[in-house]
């Protein structure tokens, strides 16, 4: 791995973990029918956030590394073998010895909120006890707080999180439907951005999958497992990735319509 050593300075990066294979939609991160690929839009969208030194771009796989640099992206070439995205911003943090506070960026995020990600660094820059960090937005439907898709997250009166799930947590005794309206929000869906302090970005990878991480399918659930704290930011606004046809369908309307 090689990082230029204007970057090694870098004490808050941001870091976009994009592979080439996906199974609901091969080459996602290439499709450019907006005049953009989706690495690009979010790539762009990255750089609008006030908070990050450096922002680079980590993949396994040439034809995007060419594209990332074709657009002047900084690019990290990691291992074909890590097996997670997580694992995939470890090795480049490894590379970065001043990095201190990492937020990962999925590639196929292009229209995250560039203040979303300021406030994932000024999160952990504020709390020194929270290892990590993570955005919640409030579930104001029954569809979406019974889909096992939307992942979902409960935390305490101190914004730290409790437990993530993809079933309907808390789960009420008795339903009323005005519970969805309650405010502040009861229900709350967990968006997959994370920050990271160093420390526990480079641990994670040595820990053993935890027993309900095995059960829910939820990487952040080893963290809590291991006894460390997330803490969590409530925004109104919920960013939408891309994991499906209909999900880029409708992200170029969206776009076009713009």
């Amino acid at each position: 791995m090689i990082v230029a050593n204007t970057q090694h300075g870098a004490r808050r990066v941001l870091v976009i973990p994009a592979r080439r294979r996906s199974t609901r939609l091969p080459d996602k991160m290439l499709l450019r029918e907006t005049g953009k690929t989706v690495l690009e839009h979010t790539y762009l969208a990255a750089c609008r956030a006030e908070a990050p030194d450096l922002v680079v771009i980590a993949t396994d796989d040439e034809e995007i590394a060419v594209e990332a640099r074709r657009f002047g992206a900084a690019v990290v070439m990691t291992s074909p073998d890590c097996p997670s995205g997580t694992d995939r911003v470890a090795e480049v943090v490894a590379g970065l010895p001043r990095a201190a506070i990492i937020v990962n960026l999925q590639g196929d995020e292009p229209e995250i909120d560039p203040a979303a990600i300021d406030r994932l660094f000024d999160l952990l820059e504020k709390n020194p006890a929270a290892s990590m960090a993570t955005l919640a937005t409030p579930i104001r439907t029954r569809e979406k707080l019974h889909d096992p898709s939307c992942v979902k997250v409960t935390f305490d009166n101190k914004g730290r999180a409790m437990y993530f799930s993809r079933s309907a947590i808390p789960h009420a005794r008795e339903w009323n439907e005005t519970l969805l309206a309650a405010e502040p929000a009861l229900f709350h869906q967990h968006i997959g951005i994370y920050g990271y302090r160093r420390r526990l970005l480079l641990t994670m990878p040595q820990w053993p999958v935890g027993r309900l991480e095995q059960i829910e399918k939820l990487e952040q659930l080893r963290v809590l497992e291991n006894g460390e704290s997330i803490l969590v930011a409530v925004t109104s606004r919920a960013t939408r990735g891309i994991d499906t046809p209909e999900d880029y369908a409708d992200f170029v309307a969206r776009h076009r319509a713009a």
